[in-house]
């Protein structure tokens, strides 16, 4: 399996994040990412966390109505356009970026980033034929993966890693 967000909506009040992180805390499930965008009503969540299939089960039991999505690791080059790049790559592709997530695992000198796409198959192989994919990132992350990279935290807290 690759690497999977969760992402469901939030009452925009005070504590309901509290009560997600909350959740996650007691059972024992770090954060390796999160998005929150609210309006005055709603948030939507997105979440990339160690164990994503019980957290899924976690959150649905306690009346939320999260979803999973794949996501597509990409390694960039630490310098100016190289993100430019790949989109570059993707849009002559005909493939939609829904979002961007930076994450906190690198490879020597580059940067790893997640990308919702509309294909990812075809997402792949425009990459691939760029020279843009790294099979090595595909290869080593995964949800606890990127948790397992990151600087140790307490194992009673949700590990916040950004």
């Amino acid at each position: 399996m690759g690497l999977l967000e969760i992402s469901f909506r939030l009452p925009n009040r005070p504590g309901a994040l509290a009560r997600v992180a909350r959740l996650l805390a007691e059972n024992r499930i770090n954060l390796a990412a999160i998005s929150v965008e609210a309006t005055s009503r709603r948030g939507t969540v997105r979440l990339i966390v160690s164990d994503p299939t019980r957290a899924v089960r976690l959150l649905g039991k306690a009346g939320y109505e999260p979803t999973t999505g794949e996501l597509l690791p990409v390694h960039l080059e630490e310098r100016t356009g190289s993100l430019l790049q790949v989109l570059d790559c993707l849009a002559e592709a005909k493939i939609n970026i829904s979002f961007v997530t930076l994450l906190v695992q690198r490879e020597g000198a580059r940067v790893l980033v997640a990308l919702g796409v509309s294909n990812t198959k075809r997402a792949l192989e425009a990459l691939r034929k760029a020279g843009y994919y790294s099979t090595g990132a595909s290869g080593i992350v995964s949800n606890s993966d990127l948790v397992a990279a990151a600087p140790a935290i307490p194992s009673e807290s949700v590990g916040l890693l950004l």
